[in-house]
C-alpha cells in the first residue's frame, strides 16, 4: 500500500513511491488551516427540518456532521476524532439549546508505531440529545445547495477497499457543497511532531478543504464513504466510514427511524 508521508511543516512536496505526491497532512479542524481559494456559501436547495438534520452540516465549532448511526438504542451522529474532546457539549447557535455530548474517539488499544496512536478512522460521535433527534429523517444527509440525499435501506458503508482512484467524491463541510474525484490512497504515517495519529487508510481527493470541514460526511459514488480528516496541500484527505463505525460499535442509519421505535411525543 502506498504510504502518505509528510516531509515538511510548510507544505513542501516530495514524491511518495510511484503514485502520490502530497504535502504533510494538516488537521482540518484545529491548528494551522490550509489556505484555499475564497468560496461563496451557496443558497440552500431546501428548507431544513425541525429539529434539523445535522448529517452533512455544521455541528459545533470546527466539527461538521457525518452520518446518523445507532449504538444500541442510542442515537449518534458521526464527526471527527480530532476536532473536539470527549465530554464536550455541543449547542445550537442560540448558545443554550443542547444538541448533544461528544463521545470517545475511535482508536486501537495498542499501536506498533512508536509515539503514535492508531485509529481505524478519524472518527468520534455526538450522542444526540433526545429532543434534537430528527425522527423520520435519520437516513438523510443534508448537502446544502446539492439537496438532501436519502440513504436507501440496507446500504453498506464503504470501506477502504471499496474506494478507487477516479471515483466521484462529494462533501458539504462548512455548509459549502463541493465535489471532485479520488486521486490516491494509502496509509497516513507522519513524523510524530507533525501528526501523532496513524491511519491505515487515508483517501485523497482534489476537493479544497479548510478549518471547519473536519468530520463532515463524504459520499463516494453517492454512497456513505468517510469523514473529512486532513488537508494535503489544501486538498481533502478522508478516512473510511466502515472501519470507523466498526471500531466505535455503530450501525449506519439506512431507514427513516434507524430501526428504532420513535417516542410517542415524536410521532407525526
Amino acid at each position: 500500500m502506498t504510504r502518505v508521508d509528510g516531509t515538511a511543516r510548510r507544505g513542501r512536496f516530495r514524491p511518495v513511491h510511484l503514485l502520490l505526491v502530497v504535502a504533510v497532512g494538516v488537521l482540518v479542524g484545529f491548528g494551522i488551516y490550509a489556505l484555499v481559494s475564497a468560496l461563496t456559501e451557496p443558497r440552500r436547495a431546501a428548507a431544513p427540518y425541525d429539529p434539523p438534520v445535522l448529517a452533512g452540516q455544521q455541528v459545533w465549532g470546527a466539527c461538521a456532521g457525518g452520518f446518523y448511526a445507532r449504538r444500541g438504542d442510542e442515537m449518534v451522529l458521526t464527526s471527527s476524532g480530532h476536532c473536539t474532546t470527549e465530554g464536550t457539549v455541543a449547542y445550537e447557535p442560540d448558545g443554550r439549546t443542547v444538541r448533544g455530548v461528544f463521545g470517545p474517539i475511535a482508536h486501537d488499544s495498542s499501536c506498533p508505531h512508536a509515539g503514535h496512536t492508531c485509529h481505524a478512522s478519524d472518527m468520534n460521535y455526538l450522542v444526540v440529545a433526545a429532543d434534537r433527534i430528527p425522527w423520520g429523517h435519520l437516513n438523510v444527509v443534508d448537502l446544502g445547495s446539492a439537496g438532501n440525499r436519502v440513504i436507501p435501506p440496507g446500504t453498506a458503508p464503504l470501506a477502504c477497499g471499496d474506494i478507487a482512484i477516479g471515483d466521484r467524491v462529494e462533501i458539504d463541510g462548512r455548509n459549502i457543497y463541493r465535489s471532485g474525484t479520488v486521486t490516491g490512497k494509502g496509509q497516513n504515517l507522519q513524523p510524530v511532531a507533525l501528526d501523532g495519529s496513524y491511519f491505515p487508510c487515508m483517501v485523497l481527493g482534489d476537493i479544497p478543504v479548510a478549518g471547519g470541514d473536519s468530520g463532515g460526511a463524504v459520499l463516494v459514488r453517492g454512497i456513505p464513504a468517510g469523514v473529512t480528516s486532513r488537508s494535503f496541500a489544501g486538498s481533502i484527505g478522508f478516512t473510511p466510514l466502515a472501519e470507523g463505525l466498526a471500531q466505535l460499535g455503530l450501525a449506519l442509519c439506512t431507514t427513516p427511524d434507524c430501526d428504532l421505535t420513535r417516542p410517542r411525543s415524536s410521532a407525526p
